[in-house]
Parts: structure tokens; C-alpha cells; sequence
């Protein structure tokens, strides 16, 4: 099946696809806080029906659904028997670690914190990521990329570190007064950079639609069973709550699967370097749709962080400019170290 007939939508360019996936992805984060908020003043049976773990585990599920829909019928026996034990091996740590662990401690981190500062310090990924690929993976890379890594690095840092508003600033009070959101975040962003370094090592050649289904399906299992131990099996009793169902029918269809839909379309019909460029734009949008959605401005060390981490993004982009732009294979995303190469650039997509 074609993700052009799937989305019922006529062929557009690859980059408006993207764009749409973009605009979506950014305001996930807000969408997902704004949907807890709505059920915290809904409670049943002193529950949050609307709770992080349940849109996380209902949003895993309806991705499924997607990537059942686009890949389904090249997810065969005879493709999967010709992935070794060892690159099951692999396959299985990077789902849990990239598919479960992470995207848990960014929902518990929105939980508890800024969406703003989960947005921001969640640029730690990337050049985490490029950092690691030198360390391990002994990758060459251009100047402006390690130049972009190290001024999104310092963004970060002041981000975490400045002060929320000028008064505190002239004083020097309250520097790094960081809490447990961002501690969290910065750790999921540890994880996705092992996750992605361990599948550009030893996953490079295992198929794309085999990667995606496997690391959503076995990450959607491994996050159910760890709240389950983590939190009682109480934790899930609100997941078929129709007031929880009202509002996943928006965040499913909407943000997963018309996000998901246009993102596979978008790396289908566009290169590598044309995917990054424009999944950098994230951040700038997740900023805006916080603001619009939960009414939460920037503060000051957001406002100085983000410049710095925008001025981090346009330099590590620089690096793609100077490169012929064409549409072979060797550009095209078509494996798991292109799409998390790329996945890494645009950070939380709200699943």
C-alpha cells in the first residue's frame, strides 16, 4: 500500500509532508501536557483517566497501527529469518532502550516541568549522538557539524544553568537550579544517543519496515509491563475509560497517525540532508505551541539557551549546503541509521 493512498490525500512534495510532520511533532509535548491537565480535572475513581503512561501506551498502539498499515506486508517470515541472533540482539536492546525507556522519561518529565526546558534540553541528543559516533564509531565529520554540537552543547547549559528572569541574573542567584524534569530529560537524551550509536553499529543492515514495527511493538510491551511493576496493576485500569478515548481519538488520529503518516511519506520522497534540515525546525516549533497551547513563555534563560541552540542548529547545518542535492539511494532514508540520524534532529515526536 502506498502511504500516499493511506493518508487519502493527494501527492504533495516530500517537504510539505515533512513540514506537516514537523508542525505536528513540535506541538506534541504541549498537546500531551494540555490532555493531563484536562484530566486532572476529570478525575475516576481518583484516577487520572488522561494520565502520561496511558496516552503514551494508547499513542504507542496507534502507531502500531500505522506502521502495521504502510509496512505490514514486508514484515514476512523469510525477511525476518534473515536477521542473525546477534542483530536480534541488538534490535531488542535499541527498541527498549530507544522505545520504552526514553519516551517514558520524557512523558514523566513533562509531568513535572517546563515543557519548554524537556524541548530544550532534549537538543542534548544530537550532539551527543555525533560525539559518540567520533568516540566508537570513529566517523568522519565536517567542521561546522562539531562546531553546531558544541554551541547547541553550550545552549543547553545555559539553559539549565542562567537564571528564569533578569532580577535573579544581576544577582547571581539560583544558577543551575535545575530539577528532576530536566535531569530526566537530559538521561532519555543519554539513552536515544546509546540507542542510535548501538543501531549505526550493528543494525545497518536490517530492514527499515522490520526495524520500525519490531521497535514499537516490543517498546509498547516493555513500557506496559515496567509500569505495571513500577506503578501496581491499578496503573492501567483507566486505559478503556471513554472520557480517556474522547480525547485519544484527537491525540491518535491527529498526532500519531497523520504525524507518523506524512513523516514516512516525507523521508520516502526526500534525501537525508532535505529530512535534517527541515526536522531541525522542531524546537522553534514545540516553543511556539507552548506558548499558544499552555500559555508558557519563554524565560529568560530559554530565551538565551534557545538563540544559542537555534545558532548551534544553523551552523551544524551549514555542512549539508556545500553537498550536491540528489535523490539516489545513498541519500534516501532506507535504513535505521538513516532514519535515527534524521529521527535525532527533530527529538520527541509524541510517541
Amino acid at each position: 500500500m502506498r502511504v500516499s493512498r493511506f493518508l487519502i490525500i493527494p501527492r504533495f512534495s516530500g517537504q510539505l509532508y515533512l513540514l506537516v510532520a514537523i508542525f505536528i511533532f513540535g506541538a506534541a509535548s504541549s498537546v500531551t501536557r494540555k490532555l493531563t491537565e484536562i484530566g486532572a480535572q476529570r478525575y475516576v475513581n481518583g484516577h487520572n483517566p488522561v494520565s502520561f503512561c496511558n496516552v503514551l501506551f494508547v499513542g504507542n498502539l496507534c502507531a502500531l497501527f500505522v506502521l502495521s498499515v504502510v509496512y505490514g506486508r514486508q514484515f514476512t517470515l523469510s525477511r525476518l529469518r534473515q536477521i542473525s541472533k546477534n542483530k536480534w540482539f541488538y534490535l531488542t536492546i535499541t527498541s527498549i532502550l530507544g522505545a520504552a525507556l526514553a519516551p517514558g522519561l520524557i512523558f514523566q518529565a513533562l509531568a513535572i516541568t517546563d515543557v519548554n526546558n524537556v524541548v530544550l534540553i532534549g537538543r542534548l541528543e544530537p550532539p551527543l549522538t555525533l560525539a559518540l559516533s567520533i568516540w566508537f564509531l570513529r566517523e568522519r565529520v565536517n567542521f561546522w557539524q562539531i562546531i553546531g554540537a558544541i554551541v547547541s552543547f553550550v545552549g543547553v547549559f545555559l539553559t539549565i544553568s542562567l537564571p528564569s528572569n533578569l532580577q535573579e541574573m544581576v544577582k547571581m542567584e539560583n544558577l543551575f537550579s535545575f530539577g528532576t524534569g530536566e535531569i530526566l530529560t537530559a538521561i532519555a537524551s543519554v539513552v536515544l544517543a546509546i540507542s542510535t550509536i548501538l543501531s549505526k553499529k550493528n543494525l545497518a543492515q536490517v530492514p527499515l519496515e522490520i526495524f520500525n514495527i519490531y521497535r514499537t511493538a516490543l517498546g509498547t510491551i516493555t513500557f506496559f509491563f515496567a509500569a505495571l511493576i513500577l506503578y501496581g496493576p491499578h496503573h492501567f485500569m483507566d486505559v478503556f475509560s471513554p472520557f480517556l478515548w474522547k480525547w485519544m481519538l484527537i491525540y491518535g488520529p491527529v498526532i500519531v497517525v497523520v504525524g507518523q503518516s506524512c513523516w514516512i511519506a516525507g523521508l520516502r520522497a526526500t534525501s537525508i540532508p532535505q529530512a535534517s534540515l527541515i526536522g531541525s525546525f522542531t524546537p522553534i516549533v514545540a516553543v511556539i505551541a507552548a506558548y499558544l497551547i499552555l500559555g508558557q513563555a519563554p524565560n529568560l534563560a530559554q530565551y538565551i539557551g534557545g538563540f544559542v541552540i537555534l545558532v548551534g542548529i544553523v551552523l551544524s547545518q551549514l555542512s549539508i549546503f556545500p553537498k550536491p542535492s540528489h535523490q539516489g539511494s545513498e541519500s534516501r532514508t532506507n535504513s535505521p541509521n538513516k532514519l535515527q540520524e534524521v529521527e535525532s534532529e527533530v527529538g520527541f515526536k509524541g510517541i
